[in-house]
């Protein structure tokens, strides 16, 4: 598998959140995006054009992770600054750190299986272990849940 670690500085996001879990996480993150799709130019100082699915766990250990522990779901941007946040969005601010990158190309349905495959097997027998920040995914512009295909980047917290 192919990756890169990255050392980030401090992450701003700008967006909407929603408390989900791992049985509604397929209806949270649809409606998430459909109310913040529409009111994503209203951001100013934007970093970048990808758009962030972010999942922010109290704590996450795949090997007792239970699904039906709620967590925070996102849909937002990363940005410069926090000076300017539209009515009705909030704020979040990742510590600095290391994550784990990966690009991935494929269905939702092999999105699935890869992440459970990184968590499950990949990450226990390489030299990583998860860290305490929020996980996301980077959506390029071209992204669309509709199609077939999909490009992203996955991101992981690792120390």
């Amino acid at each position: 598998m192919k990756y890169k670690v990255i050392e980030s500085q401090e992450i701003l996001i700008i967006g909407l959140k929603a408390e989900a879990n791992f049985h509604n996480i397929h209806v949270v993150t649809p409606k998430l995006a459909r109310q913040f799709m529409p009111r994503i130019e209203e951001i100013k100082f934007r970093k970048d054009t990808f758009t962030l699915s972010l999942q922010s766990y109290n704590h996450f250990d795949y090997n007792t992770f239970n699904p039906d522990e709620a967590f925070e779901k996102w849909i937002g941007v990363e940005v410069n600054n926090l000076d300017t946040v539209p009515p009705d969005m909030e704020t979040l601010i990742i510590a600095s750190g290391k994550y784990l990158v990966i690009d991935f190309k494929g269905s939702i349905s092999e999105f699935i299986k890869f992440w459970q495959h990184i968590h499950a097997t990949w990450l226990p027998n390489s030299e990583f272990e998860l860290d305490n920040r929020p996980h996301f995914e980077r959506l390029p512009p071209s992204y669309n849940p509709m199609q077939e295909i999909n490009e992203e980047e996955i991101w992981i917290p690792i120390k």
